[in-house]
């Protein structure tokens, strides 16, 4: 490898390492059912917080009310995952590099 390549080899290192941070501390928010369910997901595809509207809560609609969450959840995570893609992809001119993410 000549000393060009690895000084834009190095360069990369660097900027996915600031990615990795950046999306650590970024957070994507997921709404289900007009919004009483609501989810937040970080960009490290943890699940932060949910909210429930308190009208949602019966025991006659739990089958519901999981439903939204799970609805609200998956939104949360592919909202995620679309974000670490496009930094990816701000990073590496979109070139699709495997084992990246």
């Amino acid at each position: 490898m000549n000393r060009r390549m690895m000084r834009q080899a190095q360069q990369l290192q660097k900027r996915m390492a600031q990615l990795q941070e950046e999306l650590e501390s970024a957070t994507v928010e997921a709404t289900a059912g007009g919004g009483v369910v609501k989810v937040v997901v970080s960009g490290k595809m943890t699940v932060e917080s949910i909210e429930i509207a308190p009208e949602v809560v019966s025991a006659d609609d739990v089958d519901i009310l999981q439903d939204l969450v799970v609805a609200a959840v998956n939104e949360g995570l592919s909202k995620a995952q679309d974000m670490a893609n496009s930094k990816m992809g701000e990073i590496t001119g979109g070139l699709n590099i495997p084992g990246l993410f």
